[in-house]
């Protein structure tokens, strides 16, 4: 008897979690909503596009500061998930998703060394993320504005796609450094050289205001970190694939 009512009590737990799974899923997914309108974009991602048609190999090249990564290394941090993502989602594309850090480095000191990291890694889009350093620093927003326009300039001289993606959102932060103007900076260059703009900012102060992440609390721990990142990188994956126009015959 005993025996038999630890097996009820067994398969009523196993049953407990299962019907738990679905409902945690749909939360998670839920902590991940974007607006539609902060991940549309009319610029597009021709070499992005051809290579999935093709099947071509797809490299992504992810130039960034601390703020790309985690501390771990396990790929949770948001270069991994957008690898682990775009894979799932293009199937038969191989996709590669590398990251060149380049930490408490402002634009203009980043600019000039994008073109040999094409060379080097030849990828065919580059995600250059910046603007963070520069805030902090208070660089003149007009220097920003031209380091900016001439490493977007150099890259799609090179050969490559791009994708700007700016400022972190930070609560604690907003008030004691003026970011306003690297945002519109960064906005302006990305219409004149027609490049998509991933608005992380905007994103993030989404989630904090919606109340899906708490970015004001001082423990942020590394929890809270992979389900940050594991936001961006799913919300990246949709910006990519939308932005290169991608037939949904040709995703998973």
């Amino acid at each position: 008897m005993k025996s038999n009512s630890a097996s009820v009590l067994g398969l009523m737990l196993v049953a407990c979690f299962l019907s738990a799974a679905p409902a945690r899923a749909e939360d998670a997914a839920r902590n991940c909503d974007v607006p539609a309108y902060l991940l549309a974009t009319e610029s597009s991602l021709p070499k992005v596009a051809e290579a999935i048609k093709k099947g071509s190999p797809l490299d992504i090249l992810v130039v960034g500061s601390r703020s790309s990564t985690i501390n771990t290394s396990d790929g949770t941090a948001y270069p991994g998930r957008l690898q682990a993502l775009l894979k799932e989602k293009l199937p038969k594309v191989p996709v590669n998703v590398s990251v060149e850090l380049q930490i408490k480095k402002t634009a203009e000191e980043v600019a000039p060394g994008l073109v040999k990291l094409v060379e080097a890694k030849k990828p065919t889009l580059v995600i250059w993320q910046t603007g963070t350093y520069d805030a902090i620093r208070s660089i003149d927003p007009d220097d920003f504005r031209s380091a900016v326009d001439e490493g977007v300039a150099a890259l799609q001289n090179a050969g490559t796609d791009v994708i700007l993606l700016n400022l972190q959102y930070s609560p604690r932060t907003e008030t004691m450094t003026s970011v306003p103007p690297y945002l519109d900076n960064m906005r302006v260059v990305a219409q004149q050289h027609d490049v998509p703009l991933f608005d992380r900012f905007a994103i993030m102060r989404h989630w904090n205001e919606s109340g899906d992440f708490d970015l004001f609390s001082t423990s942020h721990d590394i929890d809270l970190a992979k389900r940050v990142h594991d936001c961006l990188g799913r919300a990246l994956s949709k910006f990519v694939i939308d932005a290169a126009r991608v037939d949904p015959a040709q995703q998973n």
